[in-house]
């Protein structure tokens, strides 16, 4: 008969921020020492709230299934002596078996005899090996943070202050760091009190009389719950955070939702600087109006229930208020100090020992945005907007605000720059050089904040490379990779015709001027390969084939925009209906490409053509090659391989009437520079051999 398993782990408040991947830990750690023990058993739920993790399996069965199979050792050959005994191969396959060496028996497979053994092993009471294994379950946990207390070994996120384990109506018996297992649980800290768990079935409703609300996605679902119902009675806009709701749901155990108001005057700050004091400082839900305007409202959870409830909010007014104040403080503060004053204090900032100060990092990124705007063509105004941009887009790093939130960085900077009579598009671009931020944000909206963002990032990675700081693996202490990735989406987003080599080689020749530690040639080639993986997650991204994604890379990847719109148009051409005449192009302009590796030029002379096919292939493909190579630089792909498809029965003739490795030297090398000629045309689209069919 099988019963359900109760583990539960008490613990003093655990940092919300681990509380989810501790919970999924527990849940993967008990399913897999439930599989490697043989024990069949049901679903598996997981639970936690700041103070306990938990895990519950239903129908667990009582016995480990027994074993009875058939184990493959090495061949007759090897197990066998001359002299007919066992080697040492087969008794150590004997032992590690655990049988005797006359219980072996010989089974043919493929045309080889190996021994065989048969493995037999009754299963255990599950309560048996219980103890051990919640024991090794728990203690074999690993956490970002660990603490060590009292004189106990054990390394844990917190310290542990009861078990619960149950097997059905009986507890498991273990201890841990002096803590000893039983069926008694806690309650909310204030709210509730110790309760008995009978069986692992009641263990929510149980924790739920005692105001603790065990399952996560329940709390989660109250809280939007309450919020969406101020919402709707207030007329507001509650902004929920994806991640600021994800931690308060592992703040609290018993969620109530309430709301508070501060000081209209506070409303004079920019409402970024407002909204990120509340969502950093004091975890609170600001309220917007229907056109995202800041109301002077907030909404947070309270860990308890209703009771005084307008108590508490007015201490959260009261804690909220001293904050707001601090950043008024700042904020006035910081609009005293001009933008040149703010740049001279850069230079006594260190951005990298072997980089230099951060004033040096700008004085690069002004080098750089020079270079790029004249390589992309800007006009006058808008190279001088970028130049100032540029000279003057770190300066609020120094300002008590951005020392205060880091993350509002360029948002401040946008703000004082306009208030210190800077240009509107200088000062937007501040604040745009910064984008993307993230996965998922936008890139800049301005020309002259792309630029100043390329700058920025290039240098941030050549920088970086030239002295070896190379991410690896999961490494990656300086975001270099999320920075790429930042590169290609502004790149894609504008429609920059902008090859990566030119836009490494502005920035390794303005890192040049430093002098670098490693050779150009050497780090050109690393970031090449560091930038095909952010491309490969491009066009991944864009639900691209794997076997298109090689093959339109192969061909090269310089210019963003046409690798993409190259991709593009390969995947529409390989599906739906279009599959299999496309595969019989795509096997005409294999044939031809396999041949022109063996071609020493791709000069063609026509006058040795000797055969009418040659002619009629040659002038097939002169006649498209240069619509070929404008319609793939002008971004049309798709109306390139129409030309190339065009080429298929010309192809085809030629193949069916010419000897391609003729005996005469001459022709012979001519007609494989023929085929190299085609090739090249073909390889501006992609290498269509990676193809998989």
């Amino acid at each position: 008969m099988a019963k359900d398993l109760l583990l539960e782990i008490g613990l003093e408040e655990v940092p919300a921020r681990f509380v989810r991947g501790a919970m999924n830990q527990l849940k993967e750690k008990t399913a897999k020492w439930l599989e490697n023990g043989r024990i069949a058993h049901g679903e598996i739920e997981a639970y936690a709230t700041p103070r306990r993790l938990t895990v519950l399996v239903r129908d667990v069965e009582e016995k480990q299934a027994d074993v009875n199979e058939e184990v493959k050792g090495p061949s007759r050959k090897i197990a066998l002596g001359d002299n007919g005994e066992w080697s040492k191969a087969a008794l150590g396959f004997a032992r590690s078996q655990g049988v005797e060496p006359g219980d072996f028996f010989f089974k043919e497979v493929g045309g080889v005899e190996y021994i065989y053994a048969n493995k037999s092993s009754i299963g255990t009471a599950t309560s048996d090996v219980l103890p051990e294994g919640l024991a090794s379950i728990i203690t074999s946990m690993s956490f970002p943070k660990n603490m060590r207390w009292g004189n106990y070994d054990l390394r844990f996120v917190r310290p542990i202050k009861w078990l619960v384990a149950l097997f059905g109506e009986e507890i498991v018996p273990l201890e841990i760091t002096a803590v000893q297992s039983g069926r008694t649980t806690r309650g909310h800290r204030f709210l509730g009190s110790e309760t008995d768990i009978a069986m692992p079935r009641d263990y929510v409703a149980r924790l739920k009389e005692q105001h603790v609300i065990a399952d996560a996605a329940e709390r989660e679902a109250l809280i939007v719950e309450q919020i969406n119902a101020l919402s709707a009675d207030k007329g507001w806009h509650i902004a929920i955070k994806e991640d600021l709701l994800e931690e308060v749901v592992f703040l609290v155990e018993y969620p109530n939702v309430l709301f508070g108001t501060f000081d209209e005057s506070f409303l004079r700050i920019p409402q970024e600087v407002l909204i990120t004091s509340m969502r950093e400082h004091q975890r609170y839900f600001p309220v917007l109006d229907g056109n995202g305007k800041l109301l002077p409202f907030f909404v947070t959870v309270r860990n308890g229930d209703r009771t005084s409830i307008e108590n508490v909010a007015k201490g959260n007014e009261k804690v909220l208020r001293a904050r707001l104040s601090d950043a008024k403080f700042f904020y006035g503060e910081d609009q005293k100090l001009a933008i040149g004053d703010a740049l001279a204090k850069l230079e006594s900032i260190v951005y990298h020992e072997e980089l230099g100060t951060v004033a040096d990092k700008v004085r690069r990124i002004v080098a750089t945005t020079g270079k790029l705007t004249a390589a992309l063509g800007l006009d006058a105004q808008a190279s001088d907007d970028a130049a100032r941009t540029a000279a003057i887009c770190k300066f609020d790093l120094v300002t008590q605000m951005v020392y205060e939130f880091p993350e509002l960085q360029g948002i401040m900077g946008e703000d004082y720059a306009r208030k210190a009579g800077e240009r509107e598009a200088v000062a937007q671009a501040i604040n745009e050089h910064y984008q993307p931020r993230f996965a998922g944000d936008r890139a800049p909206a301005s020309i002259i904040g792309a630029v100043v963002s390329l700058a920025d990032k290039i240098d941030t990675i050549v920088g970086c490379f030239s002295i070896g700081i190379i991410p690896t693996g999961s490494q990656d202490p300086y975001a270099l990779r999320r920075q790429a990735a930042g590169i290609v989406q502004i790149v894609l987003a504008h429609g920059l015709k902008l090859p990566l080599g030119t836009l490494f080689d502005l920035s390794l020749d303005v890192h040049a001027a430093r002098g670098m530690k490693r050779e150009a040639a050497e780090i050109r080639k690393d970031l090449y390969e560091f930038f095909s993986l952010r491309v490969k997650n491009v066009l991944t991204e864009q639900s691209v084939r794997y076997d298109v994604v090689d093959a339109v890379m192969a061909v090269g990847y310089q210019d963003l925009r046409v690798t993409v719109d190259r991709a593009a148009a390969v995947t529409a051409a390989a599906a739906g209906d279009r599959r299999e005449e496309f595969k019989t192009v795509v096997d005409a302009l294999n044939r031809v490409c396999n041949l022109a590796a063996k071609a020493a030029s791709n000069e063609v002379d026509p006058s040795l053509f000797a055969d009418e096919t040659e002619g009629a292939l040659y002038r097939a493909w002169t006649s498209v090659r240069e619509d070929i190579a404008a319609q793939v630089e002008r971004g049309e792909a798709a109306a390139a391989i129409v030309k190339l498809a065009g080429l298929k029965d010309p192809i085809n003739a030629y193949f069916d009437h010419v000897m391609v490795m003729a005996e005469d030297e001459a022709v012979r090398a001519n007609r494989l520079a023929t085929l190299a000629s085609i090739a090249g045309s073909v390889t501006q689209v992609a290498d269509f051999s990676k193809l998989v069919w």
